[in-house]
């Protein structure tokens, strides 16, 4: 019998963790489940004899897939996939997927939430502004990107998008308007949405000669890596523009100075919270563990990330 692995330092709600549970034992499968875990090793342990592993934002690093001498396949529940070692999984014969599109309405309804949030001052009782005729640019145009400007012309924001791997006409069959470049994408906008991956190409894409580039009362939120800014850049842009906001769910290194010097100016959430909803924690988890047993039985990849 095949065992797969829960891994999950941050736990699905119950209502997911029942329903992996009740698909992976319809299937035949051993339910494998490690929750709140306070050591690597705690998982790297979990996996000696495991078959299939599903995680969230947990590290299955080197040294985790190669304790899993029987893994043939760990599944993100999630878009991202940066915690994931592919280069080990591939050496180790290990099929890395993701699940997209499965948080994306979450992502994008926290996006548009904080944007009125800060436009509200943080509903401190002073007047704010509305998100109504104003221009927001979506940084990449997947899944997320989709849903945020779905949720944004049902705000009357005038909507743009750049993505270089998206065609012009996929964009603006939704209503969108697509520009050719990033940079005329941030000087036409007075609110940009970030949903570019981490990578080697995006790390510290977003700088100070980008930032710069934007209207005076701009705002910038991004619920994508904090590892896509320039942190150096980010203070910059704060200090040498004193419109600019910057709106989170992951906070940046540089939280405490930004705190210090910009108070207004910024929101943070208290941890990642783009897929903290019950019906994207469940989306999420009912495909990670479909995809596995898709996977055992008829070999599909269809979500493969290390090809």
């Amino acid at each position: 019998m095949k065992k797969i692995l829960v891994a999950t330092v941050k736990p699905f709600a119950p209502a997911a963790v029942d329903n992996i549970k009740e698909i992976v034992d319809k299937a035949g499968y051993e339910f494998i489940l490690l929750e709140k875990y306070s050591d690597q090793s705690e998982l790297i342990n979990a996996v000696k004899d495991v078959d299939a592993m599903i995680i969230r934002s947990d590290k299955a690093t080197k040294e985790v897939i190669e304790a899993a001498k029987n893994l043939k396949v760990i599944v993100r529940a999630g878009a991202g996939y940066d915690n994931i070692d592919l280069e080990a999984a591939t050496e180790n014969g290990v099929v890395a997927m993701n699940t997209p599109g499965q948080n994306s309405n979450a992502v994008a309804e926290l996006a548009l939430g904080m944007m009125v949030y800060l436009a509200r001052n943080g509903y401190n009782g002073k007047p704010g502004v509305e998100l109504k005729g104003k221009t927001l640019g979506i940084h990449a145009y997947g899944n997320v990107g989709k849903n945020v400007a779905r949720i944004a012309k049902g705000f009357g924001m005038k909507v743009f998008a750049f993505d270089p791997f998206v065609s012009k006409e996929t964009i603006e069959k939704d209503g969108v308007t697509a520009v050719d470049t990033v940079e005329e994408l941030y000087s036409t906008c007075n609110y940009i949405s970030l949903h570019i991956p981490a990578n080697d190409k995006t790390k510290k894409s977003i700088n100070f000669e980008l930032l710069s580039k934007m209207p005076k009362d701009a705002v910038l939120v991004n619920t994508a890596r904090k590892e896509v800014i320039d942190e150096e850049g980010l203070i910059k842009i704060f200090t040498e523009k004193p419109g600019f906001k910057y709106i989170a769910d992951i906070a940046p290194d540089c939280k405490e100075e930004i705190a210090e010097k910009f108070e207004g100016r910024y929101f943070f959430t208290p941890k990642k919270m783009g897929a903290q909803t019950a019906e994207a924690n469940i989306n999420a988890g009912a495909a990670a563990a479909n995809q596995i047993i898709n996977y055992f039985e008829k070999g599909d990849t269809k979500f493969q990330v290390n090809k």
